[in-house]
């Protein structure tokens, strides 16, 4: 399958395309070598510069193919209905599709398509920001991004 390592505001990301969509974005510790040559990767990189030129719909019609359970496809559905620069709670999300809030929170922390799927979004109901695979302080850049946060903070 054809994959790809990206430096990106938020640190290096990797990349993994599927017969049928992209299958993973996820936060790398460091490059790994490029696979196979792919035009959705290219689509890929391409959305994701838009996204951080603020075009925040860059990946509203783009094919997805992560692989989960039943209960964690219905999480991810239901956070690529957030829209950026909103949040929702764990409860809130957990109310839509079923299930509890620390269920939604380990849908969350297994999703296989970081930002796209942008499970930085949920947050805990007093408004605190609470887990993030990628640690709290891409969350916290990724909402300020968005323009969820009042404040920008420098990602170091």
């Amino acid at each position: 399958m054809p994959s790809r390592c990206l430096k990106s505001p938020v640190g290096i990301l990797f990349l993994k395309g599927g017969d049928t969509g992209l299958e993973q974005l996820l936060f790398a510790r460091n490059d790994v070598a490029d696979g196979e040559p792919s035009q959705l990767l290219d689509s890929v990189v391409n959305a994701l510069q838009a996204y951080w030129s603020g075009d925040f719909g860059a990946f509203r019609d783009f094919p997805l193919a992560p692989k989960g359970t039943a209960f964690e496809l219905a999480v991810w559905r239901e956070l690529l209905k957030i829209p950026a620069g909103s949040t929702r709670s764990y409860g809130q999300i957990a109310a839509t599709v079923g299930g509890s809030p620390r269920a939604v929170g380990a849908a969350n922390g297994r999703n296989p398509i970081a930002i796209v799927i942008p499970c930085h979004r949920v947050i805990g109901a007093d408004g605190s920001l609470t887990g993030y695979g990628g640690g709290l302080e891409r969350k916290e850049w990724l909402l300020a991004h968005e323009g969820a946060l009042a404040a920008k903070l420098p990602f170091s």
